[in-house]
């Protein structure tokens, strides 16, 4: 089984930088981190690898600094890792971006794909389930916990809801978005930080995959979605401060709540 993770190096939520010109995120000087969701994704293709002898595979699409993403993800136990860079691609929204992620995913080939759920700096969820789109494969979301059985080979998903669970089998090409939740990921040893300075990161540009993508579907000319404006939440400090007993302070803290309609 081949598993490719996609995997996004996001930048620390408490320093984001906006450039006012193009709204966009600006990522120079900007601490970096694997995204949660999908750090988790490769702790799961790594145990499925322990578990069954699978290949796990990492991608990313960024500048080259993300490269330093991938080689985390290494030092974790991947197999390998690609980057996938060009300035073709700078600016592209969700559906851009998920164009040429899916056309990397075929260059490489793949029996499954692990996505996070979701980019703590965009928070939008929709890459994974895009990249299956365009992929033409079955995609399963949310996913907390996964199994595999190599007798069957099939995967069993379990599926979280708000107020419940939901179990399905898959078999055949896939993508799974995968919770943070799911498992915590591991620490990477001396061996796997050793062994990933040996490895070379793959390049991925647009002429490797060209055949598969337009240039008016990706970058800012294929991004439909555009962001007007940005602004910075503006937070009131007024503080006020009062001694009463609990059970009227209770009361006081509700009705102020239900002042601000927040209950």
């Amino acid at each position: 089984m081949k598993i490719i993770v996609c995997i996004k190096q996001v930048p620390n939520t408490t320093e984001i930088k906006i450039d006012p010109v193009t709204n966009t995120l600006k990522r120079d000087g900007v601490p970096s981190i694997i995204n949660p969701d999908d750090k988790t994704a490769v702790e799961a293709a790594i145990q499925l690898k322990e578990k069954h002898g699978a290949t796990v595979t990492v991608i990313t699409m960024g500048p080259p600094q993300a490269e330093k993403a991938l080689r985390e993800a290494l030092a974790m136990g991947a197999d390998e890792a690609f980057l996938i860079t060009d300035r073709v691609f700078a600016g592209s929204d969700t559906l851009a971006t998920s164009t040429i992620i899916a056309a990397a995913i075929k260059k490489l080939g793949a029996d499954v794909v692990f996505c996070g759920r979701q980019a703590i700096d965009g928070d939008t969820a929709q890459v994974g389930p895009q990249i299956a789109e365009h992929l033409g494969v079955p995609q399963i979301t949310y996913a907390a916990a996964i199994d595999y059985d190599a007798a069957r080979e099939v995967l069993t998903v379990k599926r979280q809801f708000e107020d419940r669970y939901q179990t399905l089998e898959v078999s055949g090409q896939c993508l799974i978005t995968i919770l943070s939740t799911l498992d915590k990921p591991r620490y990477m040893n001396v061996w796997d930080i050793v062994d990933q300075d040996e490895k070379e990161v793959g390049l991925i540009t647009y002429k490797d995959i060209e055949e598969n993508l337009n240039l008016a579907d990706i970058g800012l000319k294929g991004s439909p979605t555009k962001v007007k404006s940005t602004a910075t939440k503006q937070f009131d400090k007024t503080i006020e401060t009062v001694e009463l007993d609990p059970e009227t302070a209770a009361k006081t803290i509700v009705d102020a709540l239900k002042a601000r309609h927040l209950i």
